[in-house]
């Protein structure tokens, strides 16, 4: 059943993602060169949508699928840390115009080539959790 649930959320966020051409490389780069609100207008809809379901989720006291009530810890900010990080996640995003979820998305549309992307992301991360106890946190 977990899986089923995995499964429908998964093709829901295709549909949406590719309906709403939040997987369009033109749409990214237009967003990276500040041309278009629409990019903008997705994020922004999105934090508002997640911040409020959750805030729900705990107001209501749903629980999860392992039956869990929904929690959030926040972590510190570190602004040197997170600009760091944050201007290397936005590089790779500009170059390959899509970020983590819509890299599956795009290769379930048919772009073949989304394969060796999600492969080096993959392999990017692997190499993180190697050198991690060696990079200043």
């Amino acid at each position: 059943m977990r899986l089923f649930s995995f499964f429908s959320v998964g093709i829901l966020f295709g549909i949406v993602m590719t309906k709403s051409e939040a997987v369009s490389w033109f749409r990214i780069h237009e967003m990276f060169r500040f041309e278009s609100f629409h990019m903008y207008g997705i994020i922004g809809v999105a934090v508002i949508l997640g911040a409020t379901i959750i805030a729900a989720m705990k107001k209501f006291q749903i629980k999860t699928l392992r039956g869990t009530f929904v929690s959030y810890t926040p972590k510190n900010l570190n602004v040197k840390r997170h600009l760091l990080a944050g201007s290397i996640f936005g590089m790779g995003w500009a170059l390959m115009g899509a970020c983590p979820g819509p890299m599956f998305v795009m290769l379930g549309n048919g772009f073949a080539i989304f394969a060796l992307v999600i492969l080096s992301a993959t392999l990017g991360t692997f190499t993180y959790g190697v050198v991690r106890d060696r990079l200043p946190h």
